[in-house]
């Protein structure tokens, strides 16, 4: 039945209603979804919004916390998403590279970042329209043998950096509090456990968003340590490559870090449940919806992992790299190593952020494995049932977290791991973004949602990079 029409009341539609109340379009579509403006529906199926919502919803934002409030909690999965990629491995690989090379490496923050936004809009893209996940869409274009294949080198990937990253967790705690280590990762490993089993997805969503505050610590620690802006922004955009080993090595350890495989399966799998969670009949004007909004969510996650990203080599390299301390192995070091220099403050900043993103990381790394196994196996999945109705699902989670824990125990160097799970996500990353390519611009599937030309044009960048960075591991494999 639709809704009558006051005559004195003016109509707007969603853009007019945007600008008239002056909010951004993602709280003005979030808005509606929330049910806090009410939509008039006209007979050819559009929506307008009346003059005294619009008055209302002017006066409510005209307090700047409360409109911030609402751009936060209209996010979702993408922020989440970008978050996740700086877990304690990235940041132990941006400390290191940021300690051996200075601000000469700082330029690759601001070149991958329009990768980084093509690639998770894509996914995120096929989650909405297809509303599958992505090893669901994969099995559609390859052999269910050769998706189950990556999606083990995918687990037994994410499996080494749970470890890593839990690690990390577990030796900053004992660096802040003097708490012993094995007790430390065991600890967090059954808090991740129990809050992914026992919290349904739309809470535990907003648990995670709050954590992304965490990597806000690296930005903080940035400014504290005092950096030669002028010398900052004159490497942050000019590349300055250096043709040897070790600096190859560098580029390929940041571009595997930050075009990482888990975060395509997570990203597409949780779009899904945003779908879910909307409760809406599919159509064109949901799928426009759902789109705009995930183009922000995603643009804002995706920003945030790359400040982040520069802020810790901007920090490494002014406080690290100019006093001399080029060797750093993990990034509860690189910590250790700036109290001396940078004070208790950037320190406990660097230790506490660890903490902070391992806590967002590792319950994303087992979960994305999760997702892509039990859509092979045709199993329920989703982090929105309880436990009883995924026993599967919730089981592979489980076992991802102990087995990563467990590494832990058996003296495996998270040095070494994180160097050969580098390798084998961009090994899996290379046939993952030629489908994801692919699949996205399939009219049969995407319909009239396709890739953009900016997504294609990065998107096939990625491509190309990765398969120079891959021949030049082996080239300088065979070479040493």
């Amino acid at each position: 039945m639709e809704n009558k029409i006051h005559p004195k009341d003016k109509l707007h539609t969603l853009s007019e209603f945007r600008r008239e109340a002056g909010i951004p379009l993602v709280i003005a579509k979030k808005l509606l979804v929330w049910g806090e403006v009410e939509a008039v529906k006209l007979k050819d199926g559009s929506v307008r919004i009346t003059e005294e919502d619009v008055l209302r919803v002017r006066g409510i934002f005209k307090d700047r916390r409360r409109k911030i409030k609402y751009f936060f909690r209209a996010l979702g999965p993408g922020v989440i998403t970008g978050a996740s990629d700086d877990d304690p491995g990235g940041i132990a690989t941006y400390s290191s590279v940021g300690a051996a090379f200075g601000y000469t490496i700082l330029w690759t923050a601001a070149w991958l970042l329009p990768v980084m936004l093509a690639v998770q809009e894509a996914c995120a893209r096929i989650g909405i329209v297809t509303n599958r996940g992505l090893a669901g869409v994969l099995q559609k274009h390859y052999r269910k043998k050769i998706v189950a294949g990556i999606v083990l080198l995918l687990i037994i990937a994410n499996v080494v950096n749970i470890g890593a990253d839990l690690g990390a967790m577990a030796a900053s705690l004992q660096m802040l509090a003097g708490v012993n280590f094995y007790l430390a990762a065991f600890f967090f490993a059954l808090v991740i456990i129990f809050m992914e089993i026992f919290f349904q997805y739309h809470f535990y969503a907003r648990i995670l968003k709050w954590l992304t505050i965490s990597v806000l610590a690296y930005v903080f620690a940035g400014f504290m340590a005092h950096p030669d802006w002028r010398e900052v922004f004159r490497n942050a955009f000019i590349p300055s490559i250096e043709l040897n080993k070790n600096y190859i090595f560098a580029l390929i350890a940041i571009f595997g870090t930050t075009i990482t495989p888990y975060l395509f399966f997570w990203q597409a799998s949780e779009e899904v449940e945003e779908n879910k969670l909307m409760k809406s009949k599919p159509g064109k004007y949901f799928l426009h919806h759902r789109i705009g909004h995930m183009r922000t969510d995603v643009g804002t996650g995706m920003i945030l992992a790359n400040v982040v990203f520069f802020f810790i080599i901007l920090t490494t390299a002014q406080v690290l790299f100019k006093n001399g301390i080029t060797d750093i192995g993990s990034a509860e070091q690189a910590a250790l190593a700036l109290r001396p220099f940078a004070g208790g403050a950037a320190y406990l900043l660097f230790a506490l952020g660890i903490i902070g993103t391992g806590l967002l990381a590792v319950p994303i790394l087992a979960g994305s494995g999760a997702y892509a196994l039990c859509e092979i196996m045709k199993w329920r999945e989703g982090l929105e049932l309880r436990f009883s109705r995924a026993r599967g699902f919730y089981l592979i989670i489980a076992f991802s977290i102990l087995v990563g824990l467990g590494l832990n125990f058996i003296g495996v160097n998270p040095i070494k791991a994180l160097y050969y799970s580098a390798y084998l996500n961009g090994i899996i990353a290379l046939p993952l973004l030629v489908a994801i390519m692919v699949v996205g611009n399939d009219k049969r599937i995407m319909g009239a949602e396709t890739h953009p030309a900016w997504v294609k044009i990065f998107g096939w960048a990625s491509v190309v990079f990765m398969i120079f960075a891959l021949l030049a591991t082996i080239f300088l494999q065979f070479r040493s």
